[in-house]
């Protein structure tokens, strides 16, 4: 365990464009085999088209380790963070990971890949050449990946889905419901480090990247695809570091807080997959929520392209007062996250002050950073087992 990541791991793997090589050719062989079946656990690979044409990755971990029953398990999908992917929620050992946990408790695990990431790269028109392949934010997320990846995890189980999202999976899954959406399909969620106000965040790297407006003048530079490792995008954040005076000798404290629970030893499989690109716009997206303090459709600033886009001159609102009261929700935030705030995380919980408290978990601790909520080596204790216990309380 330490509280502390140094650059010294970091930068090898931030710099070096053979490490990202080697990344893009081990992506052709899927997470089953490199993550899943090495340690032992039976996994399929499968795919699912959205309605846009996105060819996204799903893993399915059907059973346990020492179980051979697979029917009736009630099935859980995973939703991972921006500028990550399924591979979140297999980094660690398996008693320790989230998905081999719940497939260790009696659940069918569905791991989601969202467009853009190594294992979803594929569209059935478009290259990832093609500026056009990255002309989204998290709002086709929500309009097309998540619909398109629920829909295909109930037909094939038959039943309704637990769903758990991190991060920007939190995010797309509470502006889904907000709109009525999914709540078919869905038998509860479970929202791990919660995103949908971002005004108050303090990652000091974050909230200067954002004041800065370094997305948008990547984006109007014609750089569609937001790669994390790629030269504009370090250039950027180090100039960032290097004028603002922000202490950048440990990168991930510097983005997501002060994590108090990760081990070293986890972190260089994590470097080897993490992070992942995005769409330059969604990034946009995000700092736009960030400075307006909003949780809004996004904004083209034209108001003729707004108009063309939504019928008026702003972006409407995903309005969260609109999530069914009953829907059954586990929440749990950390006292040192500094992407999803404590303050952010109140001002969501304000929106739901008239859920119905059997129906709603709020779980806040105090020593817990964002990445913490999928690496932390203590998290089955701390996290995994209360929510275990919740999913199994959902009929």
């Amino acid at each position: 365990m330490t509280k502390n990541l140094s650059l010294l791991i970091l930068l090898p793997f931030l710099f070096c464009q053979q490490t990202v090589n080697v990344i893009t050719a081990a992506s052709n062989d899927g997470i089953c085999r490199l993550m899943v079946q090495s340690k032992g656990y039976f996994c399929e690979e499968h795919t699912v088209i959205t309605k846009d044409g996105y060819i996204l990755s799903l893993q399915r971990i059907p059973r346990g380790l020492s179980d051979d029953a697979i029917r009736d398990r009630p099935p859980v999908l995973l939703q991972h963070g921006v500028l990550m992917d399924g591979v979140t929620w297999v980094l660690n050992p398996p008693n320790q990971a989230l998905a081999f946990v719940l497939a260790d408790n009696g659940f069918d695990v569905w791991i989601s890949n969202s467009r853009g990431t190594n294992y979803s790269s594929e569209h059935t028109t478009l290259s990832t050449d093609d500026p056009a392949y990255w002309d989204w934010s998290w709002d086709e997320l929500v309009a097309y990946d998540l619909p398109a990846v629920v829909e295909y995890v109930f037909d094939q189980s038959g039943q309704k889905l637990h769903y758990v999202g991190h991060s920007q999976g939190t995010l797309i899954a509470l502006a889904a419901f907000s709109q009525q959406k999914l709540l078919d399909k869905v038998r509860s969620a479970g929202l791990l480090s919660p995103v949908a106000y971002l005004s108050r965040m303090t990652s000091p790297l974050a909230r200067k990247a954002v004041e800065n407006f370094v997305s948008e003048l990547l984006y109007l530079s014609g750089i569609h695809e937001f790669v994390p490792r790629g030269e504009a995008v370090m250039k950027m954040l180090n100039d960032i570091c290097t004028r603002q005076g922000i202490d950048c000798t440990n990168l991930l404290t510097a983005f997501t807080g002060e994590n108090c629970c990760l081990s070293t030893s986890t972190v260089p499989s994590f470097l080897q997959y993490e992070p992942q690109p995005t769409a330059t716009k969604n990034m946009v997206h995000l700092a736009q929520m960030a400075r307006d303090g909003t949780i809004g459709m996004y904004d083209y600033i034209d108001i003729g392209k707004n108009m063309e886009q939504y019928g008026q001159a702003v972006p409407p609102l995903y309005d969260l007062v609109n999530i069914p009261n009953d829907l059954p929700l586990f929440i749990s935030h950390g006292g040192r996250d500094e992407l999803a705030d404590v303050d952010d995380v109140k001002f969501l919980l304000d929106n739901l002050k008239d859920h119905d408290s059997e129906k709603l978990f709020l779980q806040f601790i105090e020593d817990y950073a964002h990445a913490d909520y999928v690496m932390a080596i203590n998290a089955k204790e701390v996290v995994y087992d209360f929510l275990i216990s919740f999913f199994k309380n959902q009929t």
